[in-house]
């Protein structure tokens, strides 16, 4: 298995329009080779803005790399605590175990 995460600061008052492009994009995830599951979590809230975090699971780091670019992504790994799931999906049961397989 294989975790990818993101981080996001949504400015304060903005986090309603943030989850609601969040809920109604157009999203490929479930079509894609190795995918298992996608999380977007809400986190500790500051004087200025909301933390969100998404990660998306997959069956192994391979699956979710996208071909070399000539700029490196940045990457942040970090824990949120009283973090809620607010928008959550997953690949079919039995797709799924055929990737794991």
């Amino acid at each position: 298995m294989f975790v990818a995460m993101n981080r996001f600061q949504v400015k304060t008052g903005s986090e309603k329009a943030f989850e609601t492009v969040w809920a109604t994009r157009e999203s490929y995830l479930g079509n894609m080779a190795g995918f298992v599951e996608f999380h977007l979590l809400k986190g500790p809230v500051a004087d200025d803005h909301t933390l969100y975090s998404s990660h998306t699971t997959w069956v192994d780091k391979a699956a979710p790399m996208p071909a070399p670019t000539t700029k490196p992504a940045k990457a942040s790994i970090w824990a949120i605590p009283s973090s809620r799931a607010l928008r959550s999906s997953r690949a079919s049961a039995s797709r799924a175990r055929r990737l794991r397989a």
